[in-house]
Order: structure tokens, then sequence, then C-alpha cells
């Protein structure tokens, strides 16, 4: 299977996925860091709770669109917890690109077909 048909195959994503794909395309963050991100770019829309966060990431992590890296060293919490960070994979990235090419074209569409709302 060509890639790009194997990248397209897991489009759309869910807007619990791509946010947390979105959130670690600048650079590896933390749990607290993606929810806090996410919180943000919603407009304080989407709040995860721990567990849906948890659960995305460790499917994320399964079919490896992320990997979890170092231990945090140096950047524990207040309880000197260190906090596990995580990174896109160049697959993960690939299927975040697809789907934000995906997402331009149904906005271009839908201005096409209804340019007053643009």
């Amino acid at each position: 299977m060509k890639t790009e048909s194997k990248v397209n195959s897991f489009l759309p994503l869910s807007e619990t996925t791509f946010f947390i794909l979105l959130c670690l395309s600048p650079g590896p963050n933390h749990g607290y860091g993606i929810m806090k991100s996410v919180h943000e770019m919603s407009g304080g829309r989407i709040t995860f709770s721990t567990g849906t966060l948890y659960g995305a990431i460790k499917r994320l992590l399964d079919q490896n669109w992320i990997v979890r890296i170092g231990e945090g060293e140096g950047k524990g919490d207040e309880s000197n917890r260190s906090r596990k960070e995580y990174e896109l994979t160049s697959f993960g990235r690939s299927i975040l690109s697809a789907e934000v090419s995906r997402m331009k074209t149904l906005v271009q569409l839908s201005i096409t077909v209804h340019p007053e709302e643009a």
C-alpha cells in the first residue's frame, strides 16, 4: 500500500486526535501542556479530562503516531515528579499534514459554494 493511501485511510481525524497532533507539531510537550494548549487553541471550547487525554495518548503511542521521549528531567512539577514528554513521529506528522490539507480543501469548497459566508 502506498504511504499516501495508508495515511489517508486514517482520515478524517477525531477532534481529540487532531488537537493532540496539532499541539505536538511545534515540538515535544507533556500531558498537562497538551491539555493547556488545546484549551487555549480552542478558545476555551475544548477541555480534555485526563482520562480522555491519556487514553488518546496511549492509542497514538500504540499506533506509532507519537513517541514518548525522555523523562523530562529537571521539569518536574511541585511534587518533584518528572513529566513524560511526547513528540510526533514522521508518520504522525504525515497524518496531521494530510488532515490539514483535507480541511483546507473543505474550506475552499465551502467558500466556492457559499462565498457570502467567507
